[in-house]
């Protein structure tokens, strides 16, 4: 593996941190998040390895949908700081060897928006046509209404212009029209400006709702791939090292369109995994590792120059909403057993930790998993010290708590109360925080601390080409990529597993003990704790690690 191709595609093997500003550190007091606080907290993630910070919206916003509804895309919200305190945030983080990559919120706006409210003044307005406008609803499709407990329309009427308005997700936030060519080039705008500042990237909102067919009139509406190939070239043209980060939930076929047409990928660079992350948790369910083998066969190799995101959770609700019915009732069953646990009956507003009833074993053998999977691993901040949720809060913002920093009232986020309140139980601060795991080594802190060091020591997991084995046990996923092989046990009894290699005269050497199991015959005969994991490397019995 040559250094300096891997440098240059540094997303293939990063190590991805997904964190709220308003939600990680208080740095003056008022009980909200800030950059100022945050920056004092970059050496946390610098001893866990993270190599990629990736930055929820700080945009300027009224907060009604937790700061994706914007009101100006060349700024900082007040609440979180300045452009000033930004550029510094970017500055210690690059001193740390730390990207930074950030939320690219262009499916629509607030509707406290300048724009919008520039095209609803008049019919005849300058920024009329950056929205969608109708004389008629047009007919809604049920399942297309993204929070169907909170709307049940994908039309507004504005009786100011007496037209209906499109909005994809809440009725305060109007989709942009971006088949206007204007709105296009802000969007490259809006880019550009951020790269100047150091973004080495964005993280893509519904990428397919970014580009759709809405208006019966939409016939001649530009291709979608055409604008990601767009912005991508553009992008290239700035820093060539940039990347685009897509949330693109479709099934395997139809998503593939969106890493582009070519040999290396011209559009969206890194797509995530939803449909490997909803077969995992079927087989959580099931203590079963087919659902999530099955997944990893059928899921396609992306484009050269191109890559899959791993995740255990992201900040919105863990949706099932690619399972069947009887398959999201068993997952349902087994994680989210109480009707406040779901949400939009397609998901589940919890962490994995309480998900999991805080047994150590099959935690430690998921964030393994996120590691092990082919692809780039994506956390989601406090998931390395086993947060939880509190339910009390409404919708998905159950799962976006402050970070819990140290024992006490305040876990260390603030001075004062904040403004979002925190866990109490066995998932408060005095029972969790950085502080109490960081100098544990066996702590959950220390258990990321080494996937992440044995992750980045085995490039072949993010570069390889990998191979799912059987090994004759249902409840074991079994992944060689190249000479990297992990072994996961879903079930809570131990197992045996016998793996063909087509090797002679090698050994596996494990990378987490000083074992080694012999390969005969081109078979190894291997023993998996329950609720475990093990990392091998094929090796020459005279240099196993």
């Amino acid at each position: 593996m040559r250094l300096t191709q891997t440098s240059e595609l540094w997303w293939k093997n990063a190590i991805v941190y997904c964190l709220d500003i308003e939600t990680f550190a208080d740095g003056n007091g008022d009980g909200i998040g800030d950059f100022r606080g945050a920056i004092q907290h970059l050496d946390h993630l610098d001893r866990i390895g993270v190599t990629c910070i990736w930055l929820m919206p700080f945009f300027p916003t009224p907060d009604r949908d937790d700061g994706y509804d914007i009101v100006d895309f060349y700024s900082v919200d007040p609440r979180l700081g300045t452009l000033g305190d930004f550029v510094e945030f970017m500055r210690v983080a690059r001193d740390r060897g730390i990207r930074v990559i950030a939320d690219l919120v262009v499916n629509h706006t607030s509707d406290q928006h300048p724009w919008f409210q520039d095209a609803r003044s008049s019919r005849d307005s300058k920024h009329r046509d950056w929205y969608i406008w109708s004389d008629e609803p047009e007919p809604d499709d049920p399942k297309g209404v993204v929070f169907p407990d909170q709307e049940d329309s994908l039309w507004q009427w504005d009786a100011q212009t007496e037209q209906y308005y499109f909005h994809r997700f809440y009725k305060f936030q109007p989709d942009l029209n971006t088949s206007n060519p204007e709105v296009r080039d802000e969007i490259a705008r809006i880019l550009g400006f951020w790269m100047e500042l150091g973004l080495s990237g964005f993280r893509v909102d519904a990428v397919p709702f970014l580009v759709e067919r809405v208006l019966e009139q939409d016939d001649a509406l530009p291709d979608p791939h055409e604008f990601f190939a767009d912005l991508r070239a553009f992008m290239n043209r700035r820093d060539g090292t940039a990347m685009l980060l897509g949330e693109v939930n479709l099934p395997y076929k139809d998503l593939m369109a969106y890493f582009g047409d070519t040999p290396l990928g011209n559009e969206i660079t890194m797509c995530f995994d939803f449909i490997g992350m909803q077969r995992m948790y079927l087989s959580l369910a099931r203590e079963d590792a087919r659902p999530l083998a099955e997944a990893l066969r059928e899921r396609p190799a992306p484009p050269k120059d191109s890559q899959w995101a791993s995740f255990v959770r992201n900040h919105d609700e863990l949706t099932l909403d690619k399972l069947t019915d009887a398959e999201r009732e068993e997952v349902f069953a087994a994680f989210a057993p109480e009707e406040d646990m779901r949400i939009y009956d397609r998901g589940i507003r919890r962490r994995l930790p309480t998900m999991l009833g805080g047994d150590q074993r099959r935690i430690r053998m998921v964030y393994s998993l996120l590691f092990a999977l082919p692809g780039t691993p994506v956390l989601f901040y406090g998931e390395e010290i086993g947060m939880g949720e509190n339910l009390a809060i409404e919708g998905r913002q159950s799962v976006r708590t402050p970070m819990q920093w140290t024992s006490g009232r305040h876990g260390g986020f603030s001075t004062v109360e904040p403004a979002i309140p925190m866990p109490g139980g066995d998932y408060g601060p005095d029972e969790i925080s950085v502080s109490a795991q960081r100098r544990d080594p066996e702590s959950l802190l220390s258990w990321i601390g080494r996937l992440v060091e044995q992750y980045r020591e085995s490039p072949e997991l993010a570069w390889g080409s990998y191979e799912v084995l059987d090994g004759g046990d249902d409840a074991v996923l079994a992944i060689r990529n190249e000479g990297v092989v992990t072994l996961h046990n879903f079930a809570g009894r131990v197992a045996k597993v016998t793996l063909g290699l087509d090797e002679q005269g090698k050994v596996l050497a494990d990378l987490f003990s000083e074992d080694t199991v012999e390969i005969q015959d081109g078979r190894a005969l291997v023993e998996v704790e329950e609720y475990s994991c093990r990392w091998f490397r094929i090796s020459d019995p005279a240099t196993a690690p």
